[in-house]
């Protein structure tokens, strides 16, 4: 019996060792309204809407600054993380006549591009570590 119960400890322990936290610091929220809008996503297609998230959060936001959510048991692989501020609460980024967001977003890594950056430009592994990133709203 006591042979079972330190396998079924190391086995608990293997798979919770396997397993990281990764906090997320949202920086720069200017609206103190509406809702952040956080995916996480492991894949291409999770990235382009034609998978499910590995994990999805919504935030309210009550107030401006740095907002952090964490993401608990990931297995290491390769992630990305997008944001979407919902000031206005209305499901949707708004933008100007030209497409210009009016609504903050962000996404992992903080690539400056004049467009949606691309999975590669935002992904970043996870290792068995517990680890941090930080994401300025634009």
């Amino acid at each position: 019996m006591k042979t079972f119960i330190a396998l079924l400890a190391a086995t608990v322990f293997a798979a919770s060792a396997q397993a990281a936290t990764l906090k997320v610091e949202i920086r720069d929220v200017n609206v103190a309204s509406g809702k952040l809008m956080v995916k996480l996503v492991n894949s291409q297609a999770g990235y382009s809407d034609k998978a499910k998230p590995v994990d999805a959060r919504m935030i309210d936001v009550s107030a401006t600054g740095n907002v952090t959510v964490s993401f608990e048991g990931l297995k290491p692989g390769t992630y990305a993380v997008m944001i979407m501020h919902d000031e206005n609460s209305n499901g949707k980024l708004d933008s100007n006549m030209l497409g210009i967001p009016k609504e903050g977003y962000g996404f992992s890594n903080n690539p400056r591009v004049m467009r949606k950056p691309t999975f590669d430009e935002a992904k970043f592994e996870v290792s068995d570590a517990d680890q941090s990133i930080g994401i300025d709203l634009i």
